[in-house]
């Protein structure tokens, strides 16, 4: 019987609001928290912040909580039952559902996941599938080079998470005997990289830890399931997030429940246009019944308030609750949970970079590539010979000459052309890229190159360890070379017309760089974790 059938057989009454059952509830609460420590804060400032922590649990309503064993229990079955019926067919569930190994069964979990934050599932598939063919045990990977890491990582994203990985793998196999540590409160203190959400990962599905986990699409679930309107990204009510998480995994299947959870806000509770008709927990979700209690009253078909619990808004005091300037929005429904965190915008930089091309190299054309720093953004990959540049001006030309000189030796300025511009986002920089061309017609062959700087073919440079940016880069330079049309789709920037007619592999050479996968930070922002 839905609650609203239920309704319509009772006389109405008034809201239970959160308040009346906070009341009773918020002595023995407060109690509660200040005897859990025996030990007196040494400080004014440790007193300040356990007085803040009393003053913030007890103002949370259990209208937000889950209060009793039969309604985890439900939430349990009923959300696995579902994972059993629906789950998605993919390659690191196979491999760690039929790896009987635990060290290996782990490692293939943590490779998927440390590659699904913040990227799609559709785009790690196929970079999982050569990662696992190239690397199918820790100590392959700890014996691989970075380089080798970086050009399979290419055009993935978040550029560091294969370099942590690698020297996850290497602590792995040089200081802990080649066994994986099995408990999330080990996985986060011993390896690189490893942060809360992917040890608990790691722990309950590779060894059966009964540890829940959050991620964004967890994150999604348990506001809508329990009306969390505040601030999801706050400390505090991220610490009741992974509290109510760890009172809702199963101890006899917490991996499956992890997956489940996710899998629920990846494919049916999603950030637009969730399917709650098929969402096996809409028994016990608040947000969905929030939706049908607005719907009933904007229909006036019960005069006066329904008697559907709430957490009463402008009490002010819950914590959980949307702020009182964040009105219900009656055409999100559920999507009005969670609440969108404000973004701070990235900062805009301004970068000038030349493909510098030897068309008469021996063993065929050639294009200049240095290495990045070992640290910082895209660390250690391979790059056009770029400088930091204002946007405009003849010092740039100026700069990004030099740059190209300290590299190669003294070169013809007159022959630097600007092509266009590219505009990459990074998770924190929109970077504009300046793009200049350079070709050394006529000149004595380079042969000789500085450590870090090495140049490659054109199948060479779709193989190596580069950005996506850089493509793009590469990608203006070929539409703007001899021997293409003005204005080409894939510069996407405006250029001199040119008379000279189309190079014979031009075709061929296209379908080297198209773009693989949606998987930089520019792709990344606009999808859902």
């Amino acid at each position: 019987m839905s609650i609203w059938r239920a309704i319509m057989k009772k006389p109405r009454t008034a809201v239970r609001s959160c308040r009346q059952k906070q009341a009773s509830g918020h002595k023995g609460r407060e109690k509660q928290v200040l005897s859990s420590s025996q030990v007196k804060p040494s400080t004014p400032d440790g007193l300040a912040r356990r007085q803040k922590e009393v003053v913030l649990r007890a103002s949370v309503s259990p209208y937000h909580l889950f209060r009793d064993t039969a309604e985890v229990t439900v939430f349990r079955e009923n959300l696995l039952s579902w994972y059993d019926r629906e789950k998605r067919d993919l390659p690191w569930r196979r491999r760690a559902e039929g790896e009987v190994d635990p060290d290996r069964r782990a490692y293939a979990v943590w490779v998927s996941e440390v590659m699904l934050q913040q990227t799609q599932v559709a785009t790690v598939i196929d970079y999982y599938t050569r990662w696992m063919q190239k690397w199918p045990t820790l100590q392959d990977l700890a014996s691989a080079s970075l380089e080798e890491v970086n050009q399979l990582w290419a055009g993935l994203g978040y550029y560091s998470r294969g370099r942590r990985l690698q020297e996850g793998a290497q602590k792995v196999v040089e200081e802990l005997g080649g066994h994986v540590p099995h408990t999330a409160e080990t996985l986060q203190k011993l390896l690189p990289g490893v942060g809360r959400y992917t040890a608990g990962a790691i722990a309950s599905i590779a060894f059966g830890q009964a540890t829940g986990v959050v991620d964004g699409n967890v994150v999604r679930v348990l506001c809508r399931v329990r009306a969390i309107g505040a601030d999801s990204g706050s400390t505090f009510v991220s610490q009741q997030l992974w509290s109510l998480a760890q009172q809702l995994v199963d101890p006899a299947r917490p991996g499956d429940f992890n997956q489940a959870a996710m899998e629920l806000g990846a494919t049916v509770c999603t950030p637009q246009h969730p399917r709650c008709s098929q969402c096996p927990v809409q028994s016990v979700c608040r947000a969905h019944q929030r939706v049908e209690r607005e719907q009933l009253v904007a229909s006036q078909s019960l005069p006066g308030s329904p008697d559907v619990e709430e957490c009463a808004p402008s009490a002010g005091q819950c914590q959980l609750c949307a702020p009182p300037t964040e009105p219900w929005d009656q055409t999100l429904g559920v999507a009005n949970f969670p609440r969108k965190a404000s973004r701070r915008p990235p900062r805009e930089e301004c970068s000038a970079t030349c493909v510098l091309e030897q068309p008469r190299a021996l063993g065929g054309a050639r294009i200049l590539l240095v290495q990045r720093p070992k640290s910082g953004l895209l660390a250690g990959l391979w790059e056009f010979p770029s400088v930091t540049a204002e946007p405009s001006g003849q010092c740039q030309r100026e700069a990004l000459l030099r740059e190209l000189q300290s590299w190669v030796g003294p070169l013809p300025a007159t022959h630097l052309q600007h092509l266009g511009q590219v505009v990459h986002t990074f998770s924190h920089i929109k970077l504009t890229y300046q793009v200049y061309g350079l070709a050394l017609e006529g000149q004595i062959p380079v042969t000789i190159t500085p450590p870090g700087a090495r140049w490659l073919t054109r199948e060479e440079f779709h193989t190596a360890a580069v950005s996506t940016a850089m493509k793009k880069v590469f990608r203006v330079y070929e539409g703007q070379r001899p021997g293409t049309c003005k204005g080409s789709k894939r510069s996407q920037v405006s250029a001199p017309s040119t008379q000279r007619k189309p190079s014979p592999g031009q075709q061929v050479l296209d379908s080297f760089f198209q773009p693989h996968h949606p998987t930089d930070v520019s792709s990344l922002n606009s999808m859902a974790q």
